[in-house]
């Protein structure tokens, strides 16, 4: 799991805590090893695990991007970037909510693909080559995509889906 600060508190915590009760492993990529990262509403504070540049795909089953004003501060990450890339390349469930397909755009990986999103990001989405759509939820093929905290259920049904 991708984490940056400003990240939305829910987008992040929820989706962690299921995948954890399910029994998985789940590692927080920040830009910085042990550092703390807030979330924009300040109800959450979480460490990263590892640093991004020390992360390899090879040794990760997928990728959750939170949304919040996280996802605009980690499309500057080169690291990030790169490794939403190669999931992306190997096929491996990526899964992004409300801004979190703004590191997707970054990584030129939306052109024909299907997703939803934040709708301000919508127009971003299209100019890099997605169909948006507005749904709960929407699943192409690796790509897993949801819109904002109310959808959190189903984003994490569908991850969990996914990995199993």
């Amino acid at each position: 799991m991708l984490v940056e600060d400003e990240f939305e508190d829910r987008e992040l915590t929820e989706p962690l805590q299921t995948l954890r009760a399910a029994g998985l492993t789940v590692v927080v990529v920040g830009a910085v090893a042990g550092a703390d990262y807030r979330g924009k509403k300040g109800e959450a504070v979480v460490k990263a695990d590892m640093a991004a540049g020390a992360a390899k795909i090879k040794d990760f089953d997928a990728v959750v991007i939170p949304g919040g004003h996280a996802p605009d501060k980690m499309r500057m990450r080169h690291a990030m970037v790169d490794l939403v890339r190669d999931a992306m390349a190997a096929n491996k469930p990526v899964a992004a909510i409300c801004h979190g397909p703004q590191v997707l755009i970054s990584a030129n990986a939306l052109r024909g693909r299907t997703l939803t999103c934040w709708p301000s990001i919508a127009i971003d989405v299209k100019n890099a080559g997605g169909m948006y759509v507005d749904k709960p939820v929407v699943v192409d093929g690796n790509l897993i995509t949801s819109r904002k905290p109310d959808d959190i259920p189903f984003f994490s049904d569908a991850i969990l889906k996914a990995l199993s």
